[in-house]
């Protein structure tokens, strides 16, 4: 009886440990999660760690490159749009000879170039890479006229300001532009702030669309533009934007003279207000 129920103790003793479940303090997920993030950290850093220095020698190296080197600082710029100015007139007035291009504005450079330069309406900047780092597209003032005074002549755009002195026999002036010679040069040409009357350029392009076969203009402070007519006369018209009237009032006088076998050698029709008159050789006449 004795030794059954030590039998029986030992089964349930058995039984009981089969049952009861291991305690493993903060679980196998746990330690997993430990063990295994443990080993990522390290190896992420070690890694981190190489690639910073690479990244570290490398930036060391391109900042050396564009801060030692000539091959970032400006000494040349590419110019498209131009047809009065040449590459280096251009990268002069952009004032960024010698600057490195990580310095360049092209808001800058746009500001120093139209306010240098009175051909120059507009410009356009692009900074790109080197060799041709500075790009810049211009756009010009077109002239209007040709004005000779005092020996020089310049191009002329229609609010009277100076766009160039061309270079006698390296510039070839345009054809189709009239040309009107200055009588009185003693205050020498214009130029900068010094502009040309706008009246006589108004006038010179009324007349050219009018008297197609004109070669030229001559003007006079006092009695405005003129010209020589073909029967030897001079023809003084004024300035401003009257010149079709002008020219029928002119060419009524004319009829009139030619009738009367009067043969002039001037008539002027620059103020109609006052009235227009001729002179003769007998003195003048109205």
């Amino acid at each position: 009886m004795s030794s059954a129920r030590s039998r029986q103790q030992r089964r349930n003793r058995t039984t009981k440990n089969e049952r009861m479940p291991g305690v493993l303090r903060g679980g196998l997920g746990d330690l997993r999660e430990r063990t295994v993030g443990h080993g990522v950290r390290r190896g992420g850093e070690f890694n981190w760690r190489a690639i910073s220095g690479m990244m570290v020698i490398s930036l060391s190296f391109v900042l050396g490159l564009f801060f030692v080197t000539d091959f970032f600082y400006v000494r040349t710029v590419e110019v498209a749009g131009a047809n009065y100015l040449d590459e280096s007139e251009v990268f002069r007035y952009a004032d960024i000879a010698e600057a490195h291009i990580f310095w360049v504005n092209p808001d800058d450079v746009r500001a120093n170039i139209i306010e240098a330069s009175p051909v120059i309406a507009d410009a356009q900047v692009s900074i790109r890479w080197p060799p041709n780092a500075v790009r810049i597209v211009v756009e010009e003032r077109e002239p209007a006229i040709i004005w000779i005074q005092a020996g020089v002549t310049a191009l002329v755009d229609v609010h009277g300001r100076v766009l160039r002195f061309p270079r006698e026999g390296i510039d070839e002036l345009p054809q189709n532009l009239i040309r009107i010679n200055a009588l009185d040069g003693s205050d020498g040409p214009p130029g900068g702030n010094v502009l040309v009357d706008t009246g006589a350029i108004n006038g010179a392009l009324q007349l050219q669309v009018l008297l197609p076969g004109i070669q030229g203009l001559s003007y006079d402070a006092t009695n405005g533009l003129g010209f020589r007519e073909a029967g030897g006369w001079d023809v003084w018209l004024g300035t401003g934007t009257d010149m079709r009237n002008k020219l029928l009032v002119y060419e009524g006088m004319v009829e009139n003279l030619q009738l009367r076998g009067i043969i002039p050698t001037e008539i002027n029709v620059a103020d109609l207000e006052r009235g227009p008159h001729y002179c003769c050789q007998q003195g003048l006449g109205q």
